[in-house]
């Protein structure tokens, strides 16, 4: 379980996160979802220890992230958006290497590699050089990485991204599986994906929460709930005389149709299929219609509904996390360039000393 407490994070005058809490509860799929600048990155990057919070704290499997971080990152599958890859070695060549990083004991590095590499259908490419692969075989090599150690968590940022139509089925396929076994933090901004795969949604907007339900109770609970759509060769008297007497004059809106039809949509808050009824006072009513269709909220429409922007500035998410737009966050950038260049140099050289 992951339970985020009153977290914040500023950058110079900014604030990225504003006083956000929720909990990830275990054995679901949860999708986070937001516009660009809300702060989703910053936050993804707080919950896997790679920034520090301004206030608050992030609690991972009953370890924070702050206080005891080598413990909380055990527990933690990540899997970025460009997945840490190195081109010039084999695929079981760097499983090995991430197992040793994430200080799996030696007697067991040789299964947990296999036992992933067979979890993600690569055992048939374990002797490849990454840089030879497929792009979906590159990020099931991602995913692999994400799960050696067997963590409790995963973290996947933006998993499906530059993948072909194949691809992009084959990893929501495997990311229902992992769900089964993991509890799965999805990060999308293809909202039809997130729908498909992921239990519950979490919104942020202007660095807060803004929802935090299953999509069906998050097309329940906004105002654009259900519509009815009923299309009529009728005048829009009779036919508004109908639809107002059933709906109430205030729930229903005509306009006339590109084919010369109008085309009535009724605003329907109740629970259930109201089409039988509307049929029967069309009936009546006498009033000819050709067709009487539900249109529900999309995931597409409540996150419209929920991420307003107010204000002209827009602030844009970089890799690290920070947002664009303040000096701060640009010394922000080069800081953590630097730190990164260096952990890189580091790594390299311990794979000399390996080899």
């Amino acid at each position: 379980m992951i339970e985020v407490k009153h977290l914040t994070k500023w950058y110079g005058d900014h604030i990225a996160v504003d006083d956000l809490s929720f909990k990830v509860e275990e054995g679901s799929v949860y999708g986070f979802l937001g516009p660009n600048g809300a702060g989703k990155s910053t936050t993804m990057n707080i919950m896997t220890g790679y920034l520090a919070p301004t206030e608050g704290e992030i609690i991972i499997n009953g370890y924070n992230i702050m206080d005891e971080p080598e413990k909380a990152k055990r527990t933690i599958g990540y899997l970025p958006e460009i997945p840490p890859l190195y081109p010039d070695m084999t695929v079981y060549e760097y499983l090995t290497f991430v197992a040793e990083l994430k200080k799996v004991p030696k007697k067991e590095r040789k299964a947990s590699v296999e036992r992933v590499m067979e979890e993600l259908s690569i055992s048939d490419v374990k002797d490849r050089l990454i840089r030879h692969l497929s792009k979906g075989y590159k990020q099931r090599v991602g995913f692999a990485q994400a799960l050696v150690g067997d963590p409790e968590t995963l973290i996947l940022d933006e998993p499906t991204v530059g993948l072909d139509p194949k691809q992009i089925i084959e990893i929501r396929e495997l990311i229902r599986e992992l769900g089964k076994k993991h509890t799965v933090i999805l990060s999308s901004h293809i909202l039809a994906e997130v729908s498909e795969i992921c239990d519950t949604v979490m919104i942020i907007s202007d660095g807060r929460l803004t929802a935090l339900d299953t999509p069906e109770n998050l097309a329940k609970g906004q105002g654009e709930g259900t519509k009815i759509i009923v299309t009529s060769p009728a005048d829009e008297e009779t036919l508004r005389k109908v639809l107002d007497d059933f709906a109430g004059e205030d729930h229903v809106t005509v306009e006339e149709g590109d084919d010369g039809l109008l085309v009535a949509t009724i605003d329907y808050k109740s629970d259930g299929d109201p089409r039988k009824e509307i049929v029967l006072a069309l009936s009546k009513g006498a009033c000819p219609y050709y067709s009487v269709d539900v249109k529900k909220a999309s995931l597409e429409d409540i996150f419209l509904e929920l991420t307003e922007v107010e204000g002209d500035v827009d602030y844009t998410d970089t890799e690290d996390g920070s947002e664009e737009g303040t000096d701060s966050s640009k010394e922000h950038d080069e800081a953590d360039s630097d730190a990164g260049h260096k952990d890189q140099i580091g790594i390299e050289q311990k794979k000399e000393e390996d080899a």
